[in-house]
């Protein structure tokens, strides 16, 4: 067996696709502030590429890379970020999918962030509606998680999704924060990375999340 000489726990982090027609690349990419804010939790991040699904090999070969890498980086924790809706890039869809399906069998934390909590809840069978005036504006949340929140999305929760129970909302009575009833999991539709100075409510509500 091999022993990593670190304390910090891993969190695996999954990224956006960027697709750069003219230089023929597709990118992952990732907001420094996104590894910031892991590191301000006492965790390490470690983000995971979106290639394993490639149309030259088929699903079972990807899948097969996908459990050699995760059993190598052995992660306590996963965050899904934001960026990109759900259906623009398949493979980020699926390997997204399949990092729940691990810390789901596995019972490992996981925090969704905006695109990341709307992944969760379409799993379970949530659905998705367009939404008016959540981009680029803050909102005052009531609920469990009370306080300011950015707000930078278009599609909300069109009600709670099977298995989740709400922990927050807007003043416009939008859901803003689910968590899993049985597994550690929750999903904020804010983006506690893109805070000039991190909320300390954000930042010790992940650290007891990914404790």
């Amino acid at each position: 067996s091999t022993h990593r000489n670190t304390d910090m726990k891993i969190v695996v982090v999954s990224q956006r696709v960027d697709d750069y027609v003219d230089r023929k690349e597709r990118r992952d990419g990732l907001d420094q502030r996104l590894s910031s804010l892991i590191f301000a939790t006492g965790c390490l991040p470690v983000p995971i590429p979106n290639s394993f699904h490639l149309e030259l090999q088929s699903v079972n070969q990807n899948k097969h890379a996908f459990d050699n890498w995760i059993k190598t980086i052995n992660p306590g924790a996963f965050l899904l970020s934001g960026g990109n809706d759900i259906g623009d890039f398949p493979d980020r869809d699926i390997v997204e999918n399949w990092l729940l399906d691990h810390a789901e069998k596995n019972r490992l934390p996981a925090l969704g962030i905006c695109r990341g909590m709307q992944l969760m809840a379409l799993r379970t069978g949530g659905k998705l509606k367009l939404l008016k005036g959540h981009v680029g504006t803050k909102h005052q949340l009531n609920g469990v998680i009370s306080g300011n929140a950015n707000s930078y999305h278009n599609q909300g929760l069109f009600e709670c999704p099977p298995k989740f129970r709400i922990l927050a909302r807007s003043e416009d009575s939008h859901i803003e924060a689910i968590q899993h009833e049985s597994l550690p999991w929750e999903g904020w539709m804010w983006h506690p990375e893109r805070e000039l100075i991190f909320s300390p409510r954000d930042i010790e509500r992940l650290k007891a999340l990914f404790r």
